[in-house]
């Protein structure tokens, strides 16, 4: 509902959405809706101070709009800060499409968001997220050219996605345990579609101990034969004695009744909005002792891949750019450790001061 308060006599209405926009420091909201195709989207800019945004499109049934828009101005901020402290050329945007992906989907619906990007002229690159998959951008690519990911460029960003999340990871360790190595460590991967899949298969040639879960029964059952991982039910997963909890479904998993339960040194995983409350839980898991891996930077894999198809460049220079990772997580870490300030506020002030110098270049 609007918050009310009255000037001069005359009753006010200030709009929340406005007031969620100002205080995360969104520059653009696009509200998306056609019933012919049964489209439900939202765009997210947040800042183009470093260049357009970008940010991949997630599809998800969402309990209401408010949580769709909560989802989308969260993860639209954390790409701005993304790209920032992984030194690209980009700002941070992002997109929700509100709806069952697995039963909604069709070309009109894509093809109809690909106008709506369109309208945008620039400002926003889309590509693929949680329950899009690089074919169904194949769709938006017919009404936009601002659109990457597609089958034959860079195409799925998952596998260099893992790839940072790993080398990431392998930072923690250097700092928790005084060896990069991850051989014999225990290690929790919440999450096996695309990226988790990936990460399953870094760890493995690395001969960590992997135990796995996932909603989607399938999956679980893929990986799990196909690297010796071990499954374990959902509801079990915070109860499992490891060193490393790797998530790597959808954000918030960690929160009041998780970190009480954790008994791991390390947070690292490739999921977006991991922290539930990022003003309590980052501090919560500082005060437990436990490395926590700042989603934005060590998932960074992925808009690596995106720019990559930007700028022309190859594969093979996102694979050795997202080695980077390593080193930005340590500092931060290391950081976080040395001044006890929570991970997550070291890596946002590392990438507002980016941010800040170039916005002083431009005025």
């Amino acid at each position: 509902m609007p918050v009310k308060s009255m000037k001069n006599g005359i009753e006010l209405s200030e709009d929340p959405i406005i007031s969620q926009m100002s205080s995360m420091g969104h520059d653009q909201i696009l509200f998306c809706s056609d019933n012919d195709t049964g489209l439900k989207a939202i765009i997210a800019i947040h800042d183009t101070t470093l260049g357009p945004a970008l940010g991949g499109t997630r599809m998800w049934s969402y309990s209401n709009e408010l949580e769709a828009l909560h989802d989308v101005l969260r993860l639209s901020r954390s790409m701005t800060y993304k790209n920032a402290i992984s030194n690209l050329a980009l700002g941070g945007g992002k997109a929700v499409i509100i709806g069952d992906s697995k039963t909604m989907k069709s070309e009109a619906l894509f093809r109809r968001f690909g106008r709506f990007v369109d309208s945008l002229a620039g400002n926003y690159i889309t590509a693929e997220d949680v329950g899009i998959s690089p074919e169904d951008m194949v769709w938006v690519s017919k009404e936009t050219k601002h659109v990457v990911g597609l089958p034959g460029k860079s195409g799925d960003p998952s596998p260099v996605t893992a790839y940072g999340t790993y080398m990431g990871m392998k930072a923690c360790a250097k700092l928790r345990y005084g060896s990069d190595s991850l051989n014999g460590k225990k290690v929790v991967v919440q999450g096996v579609g695309h990226v988790g899949a990936y990460l399953v298969e870094y760890l493995s040639k690395e001969g960590a101990q992997i135990f796995i879960s996932d909603i989607h029964e399938e999956s679980v059952k893929h990986v799990s034969q196909k690297y010796k991982a071990i499954p374990i039910d959902p509801l079990d997963i915070y109860d499992v004695d490891m060193d490393i909890y790797a998530p790597c479904a959808l954000g918030g998993t960690i929160n009041d009744d998780t970190i009480a339960k954790l008994k791991c040194s390390i947070v690292a995983g490739a999921a977006n909005n991991q922290l539930r409350n990022e003003e309590i839980h980052g501090k919560a898991l500082l005060d437990k002792q436990i490395i926590y891996a700042p989603d934005f930077a060590v998932n960074a894999g992925g808009v690596i891949n995106c720019f990559s198809e930007v700028e022309g460049l190859t594969s093979a220079w996102a694979l050795e750019k997202a080695k980077d990772i390593y080193d930005t997580i340590f500092k931060i870490v290391k950081r976080s450790e040395e001044e006890q300030i929570p991970s997550h506020l070291i890596a946002m002030k590392m990438a507002e001061e980016k941010i800040n110098a170039a916005h002083k270049s431009l005025h």
